[in-house]
């Protein structure tokens, strides 16, 4: 398994059958993007691929659940802390969950390690790598002599994104502890973490010595993943992560993702009109480092191409998968060791998914051919499983997955409908029978008499 590393732009091969995963996760004040969706996806697609490789992963993917941002939430929502936040983690787990994002080892909030972040920060002060302002007490970057590492710039380039405090020493420095009277007690003053210590005493205290791959979007390896490695070479004179992995932006019809324009799509949104399976497929459908435009428009015409997965799957008469488990058997299809080898070098997505078009391609064309053979069928089958199990999608029934946008209203007419057109076949009422048919696929909804029972799917307008 080769990725490749942001900070030297090299190709990295893991040598190990033991790797740890750490992803940046979101600040619970909100509900989820597809800015989260993304990142979390492509972490997933990873964690996939490394398991079904014979990796052994531990994964912790954090949320900040104490901050600036949850603070004015509280005060606008007037809700606690603890209520806040539980509501806006499970939310964000339930659009996880939705999208076949499989379970972290480890999902660390930062309000469980405030003793932990207290200890590091004594540590670095104990150093002399920090001063204590008003408001807070801070890192010296200037006794870091290899700031700006993993971005290689020099200050003058990355001003903007600095935080503004007139009394910093540096204007890199950054706020490891803000001094709050309403919340923990430390030796050097009661208050709350800073963003940036939050991750790096998670990762410590999880990892014990660092963390393999270090996961997140573009926009957080400056200052945010800058700022954990700086702490960490500080206090322990080395890297924080030996493979820094970082996803592109999303954006929104050519414009950059952001709530001050007011295009920050929310999952929930998405999957009110899309079957999950088609958000990820779509998220997933370009490199992990690409920047993604998503359009709704883009978003239909990908769903089309995981239709012809479900058509497929439908042909052979399959019924819902079950996920990647742990107890994980060697894959034996060549469709899936081809589709692994071309994501074990550094996620080719395009690569892996032209596969899967050709197999489902060619499946068709033979099945066209060879109706009856039964081998070549069971062949397809495991093929489809194997290779769900590696991009995360396919597991439904193909008629549910062909029903999604319609409610228990709409399914319970349908339903009737089926029963008396049944009937008017029964009593050899054939126009009667057909006038239903008609009536329904006008509301376009597909009637189709199988071996198992009239089944039926909603066609796309």
């Amino acid at each position: 398994m080769r990725l490749s590393d942001s900070v030297t732009k090299n190709k990295i091969e893991l040598d190990k059958k033991e790797v740890s995963i750490y992803l940046c996760g979101p600040t619970v004040y909100d509900y989820a993007h597809l800015g989260h969706a993304r990142s979390a996806l492509c972490v997933d697609l990873l964690v996939r691929v490394l398991k079904n490789s014979g990796f052994k992963v531990l994964f912790a993917r954090n949320y900040t659940d104490i901050d600036d941002k949850i603070l004015q939430k509280m005060q606008d929502s007037k809700l606690s802390l603890t209520e806040l936040t539980t509501y806006y983690i499970n939310a964000y787990e339930n659009d996880m969950k939705a999208l076949n994002v499989l379970e972290p080892s480890f999902k660390p909030k930062a309000t469980q390690y405030i003793k932990e972040m207290i200890a590091f920060i004594e540590n670095l002060s104990a150093k002399s790598f920090t001063y204590k302002l008003d408001d807070g007490i801070y890192l010296d970057t200037s006794k870091e002599n290899i700031y700006f590492h993993l971005i290689k710039r020099d200050l003058s380039e990355a001003q903007s994104r600095l935080e503004k405090q007139s009394l910093k020493r540096n204007d890199s420095d950054f706020v490891l502890w803000k001094f709050d009277d309403e919340f923990y007690e430390a030796s050097f003053g009661k208050g709350r973490p800073g963003w940036h210590t939050e991750c790096v005493a998670m990762i410590e205290s999880i990892f014990k010595d660092g963390v393999d791959i270090h996961c997140g979007g573009i926009d957080l390896l400056f200052p945010h993943h800058e700022n954990e490695n700086a702490q960490c070479r500080c206090l322990k004179d080395k890297n924080l992560a030996k493979i820094w992995f970082h996803n592109g932006f999303v954006n929104i019809d050519g414009e950059k993702m952001s709530k001050s324009l007011n295009n920050s799509f929310f999952v929930k949104d998405c999957l009110k009109d899309f079957p999950a399976e088609a958000l990820r497929f779509y998220l997933l459908s370009s490199h992990y480092k690409a920047h993604f435009n998503y359009s709704v428009s883009d978003l239909k015409a990908s769903k089309k191409r995981l239709d012809k997965f479900y058509r497929l799957k439908k042909r052979l008469n399959l019924a819902e998968f079950n996920d990647l488990q742990e107890d994980l058997k060697e894959l034996k299809t060549k469709l899936a060791k081809d589709i692994l080898v071309a994501l074990s070098d550094d996620l080719n997505i395009s690569k892996a998914l032209s596969l899967l078009d050709e197999f489902i391609n060619e499946a068709n064309l033979r099945l066209d051919k060879e109706a009856k053979n039964k081998e070549f069928k069971e062949l397809c089958k495991e093929s489809l499983r194997e290779s769900a199990l590696i991009f995360g999608f396919g597991f439904l029934e193909p008629f549910s997955y062909f029903q999604f946008g319609l409610d228990d209203e709409q399914k319970a007419y349908i339903k009737e409908q089926i029963s008396l057109r049944a009937k008017a076949k029964e009593e050899k009422n054939y126009a009667l029978a057909d006038e239903i048919r008609l009536k329904l696929l006008e509301q376009n909804i597909a009637l189709m008499d199988t071996a198992n029972g009239v089944m039926w799917e909603k066609i796309d307008e």
